[in-house]
């Protein structure tokens, strides 16, 4: 066993209970004492009862919570703190160094890297300008205008916030008249192209040199308040070589990176959204053989893991169901 013991923050850990326990086993794995804090608003957290220890901090939006992150990390002596939703990517990447003059890693995307994830406009026009295949997206205002509305639109289309996340405020719309009601509800609404196809993330891991090492596909069965409940390893090489080079060009990383995606009928594979963090389905990933945490702690210790680009296990099916923590 390692004398000094890794200290590693969760922020809004929330229920990320099997992600917890995925890095409890990879710490087991290494043979080094590890504990897992984790913060949270509300003590009434699942994942936040199973954590070595627990801390309650303001909302991401109060003025003290960045400063109240630096208090547990510089308290605590961790080294590793690692977000679980998008709330606090933002705040997190813009300031990484005060972490890292604390010598602890925040395992986050550059400011502008988030910037472009997290504004559903920014990505698409991301992705067209480096060659990447993604629904058409507009405005909607300026689908409504007079210029517009001369021009056959395909229906359904899909609409949701531009700064949306965990599917909130989606909505499939099959006509102008559904359009014109949608939009008024929707708030920060855009137009997408309804796509055909099988839904995809892919689980995208780049190393602390930048390099994305591994791209585990999953195929999206069932979900759940924009959550995978049902999933399947996928194992294709195209959705896994373009995976990487959209993250590459991007230059998203440390960590992982999480795409969503469809492969059209027609076999093209159409980009839809990039996550800078975590996703709620990696526990297949993890469990297909992709050890993401047992590679993060590796590297974090200075060992430089085995990694193979596609070294899990094919067809590997995921069934999620709820399960219950008592206080």
């Amino acid at each position: 066993m390692i004398k000094d013991g890794l200290n590693i923050l969760f922020t809004c850990i929330g229920r990320r209970v099997s992600l917890l326990n995925s890095f409890h086993r990879a710490a087991r794995q290494l043979k080094i004492a590890a504990s897992l804090f984790g913060t949270d608003t509300s003590k009434l957290s699942s994942a936040l009862q199973l954590c070595d220890k627990g801390f309650l901090v303001k909302p991401i939006t109060h003025n003290s919570y960045i400063k109240q992150l630096l208090s547990i990390v510089k308290t605590n002596k961790v080294k590793l703190l690692v977000p679980t939703v998008d709330l606090d990517l933002k705040l997190l990447a813009q300031n990484r160094s005060k972490f890292s003059a604390l010598d602890c890693l925040v395992l986050v995307s550059g400011p502008e890297v988030v910037e472009i994830c997290q504004d559903k406009r920014k990505t698409y026009r991301f992705l067209v300008k480096n060659g990447f295949d993604t629904p058409r997206t507009l405005n909607v205002r300026s689908v409504l205008s007079k210029q517009h509305q001369q021009e056959k639109l395909s229906w359904p289309c899909f609409l949701k916030p531009w700064d949306g996340y965990a599917s909130r405020g989606n909505a499939v719309v099959k006509n102008r008249q559904e359009l014109l009601f949608f939009s008024k509800r929707i708030p920060n609404v855009i137009f997408q192209e309804f796509v055909e196809g099988i839904e995809y993330t892919c689980d995208v891991y780049v190393d602390f040199n930048m390099k994305v090492r591994c791209v585990v596909p999953r195929k999206r069965i069932e979900t759940r308040a924009g959550e995978v409940s049902k999933g399947q390893i996928d194992k294709k090489p195209r959705i896994m070589s373009e995976s990487a080079r959209l993250v590459e060009t991007l230059g998203a990383g440390p960590g992982i990176i999480t795409l969503q995606l469809f492969l059209s009928p027609n076999d093209k594979v159409k980009f839809i959204e990039i996550n800078p963090r975590f996703g709620g389905g990696v526990p297949l990933s993890i469990k297909a053989g992709a050890n993401f945490p047992k590679w993060i702690l590796q590297e974090l210790l200075g060992i430089k893991p085995n990694i193979r680009f596609d070294g899990f296990k094919d067809d590997l099916i995921m069934l999620r169901y709820d399960s219950e923590v008592w206080l």
